[in-house]
């Protein structure tokens, strides 16, 4: 019967508990689906500098924005202000391949956080070259019809997919009572109560949600 030398052996166990331990190495418990959310989120917070916490916090003007921006400092979300575009007439591909290359930037970075982007989409996806304009929500609050509401909100949702961007600074709930306020346009009414009922463009956005969900978790996505 043949032997093995005791040293060979030894090397072996070696080699194999090298494997293990880069295979270990490997493995980013943030980045695996499968695991709970919160144990991706309690994994992925421990690996983060108060920098990349910060900037993680942090919202930046697309204007400013640019990949090594992205990158180096972590940041977290981008948005359009009002009238901030690509260029003069940017169509959805235009939109499309710039938000792209943005989350490419974010993906880059050495956490590999994807950035989320906004827009003000208040009466339709108004940044948006020959985008579908609604009345802003004073005209819509005088028509009392929160069905209506709920389809605008809809179609808004439609639009603003179609541009590769997933967050609306939208809707506005305010009650306004002095017209003195210069952005009164942006309030259904001065009577809570009809507020109340244009909150109907809410899941008009985000899609009704499906009846077997659970309670306390978001639901976005148009229908």
């Amino acid at each position: 019967m043949s032997r093995i030398s005791i040293p060979l052996v030894g090397f072996l166990l070696l080699c194999c508990l090298a494997n293990m331990i880069q295979a270990e190495g490997d493995y980013i418990k943030y980045k695996d689906p499968k695991q709970p959310t919160n144990v991706r989120i309690r994994d992925l917070m421990s690996r983060m500098t108060l920098a990349e916490k910060i900037g993680q916090m942090t919202q930046i003007e697309r204007s400013v924005a640019s990949a090594d921006v992205l990158r180096d400092y972590s940041i977290g979300s981008i948005l359009s202000g009002g009238g901030s575009a690509p260029h003069f007439n940017a169509k959805a591909q235009d939109w499309i391949h710039m938000i792209n290359g943005f989350q490419n930037a974010s993906l880059s970075s050495r956490l590999g956080i994807p950035m989320i982007y906004g827009i003000d989409a208040v009466h339709g996806h108004n940044n948006i070259y020959k985008a579908t304009i609604f009345p802003h929500n004073v005209g819509l609050g005088a028509t009392r019809d929160p069905d209506l509401v709920k389809r605008i909100g809809a179609a808004t949702a439609l639009e603003v997919r179609a541009t590769g961007i997933p967050y609306v600074f939208a809707p506005c709930i305010a009650v306004c009572r002095d017209p003195r306020w210069g952005r009164c346009y942006e309030s259904y009414s001065e009577d809570p109560k009809v507020v109340e009922m244009m909150t109907e463009i809410i899941p008009g956005l985000q899609g009704d949600v499906p009846p077997d969900s659970r309670k306390g978790v978001p639901y976005v996505g148009g229908k």
